[in-house]
């Protein structure tokens, strides 16, 4: 599995590479802290939602911590054959603690 640190996902972002951020949390932790660049698509809903990830893109997924985004991207490579999938470690809290502290943790 593709892993991207909080430094290098920022770079990414920075660089203004197209790539596609996918937040699979709930509506309600998605808007009490969420990254300005995702979008948010429930781990619950992504099998109705796969033709909206991008095969060409860099995708970065990520959760709170990253444990839901690296089974979602086992996934998504053994049963939907992604290979441009990478997880955020450490999730939305690294982020908040490594690059954007008024990403609060919670």
């Amino acid at each position: 599995m593709n892993q991207l640190s909080p430094a290098e996902l920022k770079k990414l972002i920075d660089s203004k590479e197209p790539i596609q951020i996918i937040d699979i949390r709930e509506p309600y932790e998605y808007e009490y802290s969420h990254l300005e660049q995702s979008i948010l698509m429930p781990m619950a809903t992504v099998s109705d939602k796969i033709s909206e990830i991008s095969r060409e893109l860099n995708v970065i997924i990520h959760c709170r911590t990253g444990k839901r985004a690296e089974a979602m991207i086992d996934y998504l490579e053994c049963t939907h054959n992604f290979t441009n999938l990478h997880n955020l470690t450490g999730g939305i809290l690294a982020w908040s603690e490594e690059i954007d502290a008024s990403k609060a943790p919670y």
